[in-house]
């Protein structure tokens, strides 16, 4: 899978950084979700008066979807037999 990343400044002028931000074809279902996601989490980075520096989206779609939604985006593939 690819991940982008995603590097700004916000109204306060303090350098944020977002990682690991999932890559999905246009024609995916988890698309459109993803990007209204994104959105909604860029928005509560820019309200906040001191953000951190870095912020991982991979972590923030943890708490806020569900798991077999957030499998299927990631596909996190288990090992068979420890190999």
């Amino acid at each position: 899978m690819l991940f982008k990343s995603l590097e700004f400044k916000n109204c306060y002028g303090q350098k944020v950084k977002v990682i690991e931000i999932p890559v999905l074809e246009k024609g995916n279902t988890y698309h459109f979700m993803l990007d209204l996601r994104l959105q909604v989490f860029l928005s509560k980075i820019m309200t906040k008066s001191s953000p951190n520096q870095i912020y991982s989206f991979r972590d923030y779609l943890k708490t806020v979807l569900k798991w077999t939604d957030y499998e299927c985006i990631f596909q996190l593939d288990m090992l068979k037999h420890n190999a």
